[in-house]
């Protein structure tokens, strides 16, 4: 498993296992314990995804040290402003059965709220109880109207990220700001499976189209956390170790953009 540095050194396993939609009961147990057996640890839940007591059932059935996995919950909309937020914090925090959070997040930007969230989660950051903490669906402009109020920078912006919402200006403006970029939904809710040119590529490379987009995020340095609970596609989305794409045919991934959402726009939905 590679890692990927954020900007206070802390390693973060680059590909992750999202669980939105995975319910809270034997099937997540299920497909935790596939991907915790296949390598992953890296587990991306949130207090809207209403699993994060399973998520934290599935670490201590594992038999694996908690110092081994990394965690990410985020703080949701309703939620938000400062001592709101640290009440969050401790719920999401006594679900998982945990003494910390790896990763904490800004689920949403919430117009008039995103500052007092903030503070909140620099708090916990400062207390020792979070080990990063980021944003969550944060475009340039939300971005540029938080920075000026943070004494930390957010670590992570995790976004909406694919082939057909690549978003470079973005990923440009997230590395000057030594912001690092995760994607969610980076196999776009499937839509990859028809694009014709993966399906040239995946013949190319022998591998299938999943695993060639999400090695597509890995040599871009970006975090991928596909989502599934089918343990044959955890299984195929891991086996991505064991080969490179060309510099040329990931500029044609690139260019594949259109600026098409699968999920909702950050400027509407928060």
């Amino acid at each position: 498993m590679q890692t990927i540095t954020l900007n206070n050194g802390l390693q973060v396993p680059q590909l992750g296992l999202g669980v939105w939609q995975s319910g809270n009961g034997e099937l997540l147990q299920e497909a935790l314990a596939v991907a915790f057996e296949t390598g992953y640890r890296h587990i991306d839940t949130a207090a809207f995804y209403h699993n994060e007591a399973g998520v934290g059932q599935a670490m201590k059935h594992s038999g694996i040290d908690r110092a081994q996995f990394f965690i990410t919950t985020k703080v949701w909309n309703e939620d938000q402003g400062y001592a709101q937020t640290l009440k969050a914090f401790e719920r999401s925090l006594a679900l998982l059965d945990s003494p910390y959070i790896d990763l904490y997040l800004i689920h949403w930007p919430v117009k008039g709220k995103e500052r007092d969230t903030w503070k909140a989660l620099e708090f916990l950051y400062r207390e020792g109880k979070v080990k990063a903490i980021g944003v969550s669906n944060f475009l340039q402009h939300h971005l540029e109207a938080l920075l000026p109020y943070c004494e930390i920078k957010p670590m992570i912006n995790q976004l909406e990220h694919h082939p057909y919402l690549v978003q470079k200006d973005l990923q440009d403006f997230c590395r000057r700001q030594e912001i690092r970029f995760e994607a969610w939904s980076p196999l776009m809710q499937g839509g990859v499976f028809t694009i014709p040119l993966l399906q040239e590529l995946s013949l190319k490379y022998n591998k299938t189209i999943a695993q060639l987009v999400l090695r597509w995020n890995i040599q871009n340095s970006i975090i991928s956390i596909p989502k599934s609970i089918h343990p044959e596609r955890i299984k195929e989305n891991f086996d991505i170790w064991n080969f490179e794409i060309e510099a040329a045919d990931l500029q044609l991934i690139d260019h594949l953009d259109k600026a098409q959402r699968v999920g909702p726009d950050p400027d509407v939905f928060g």
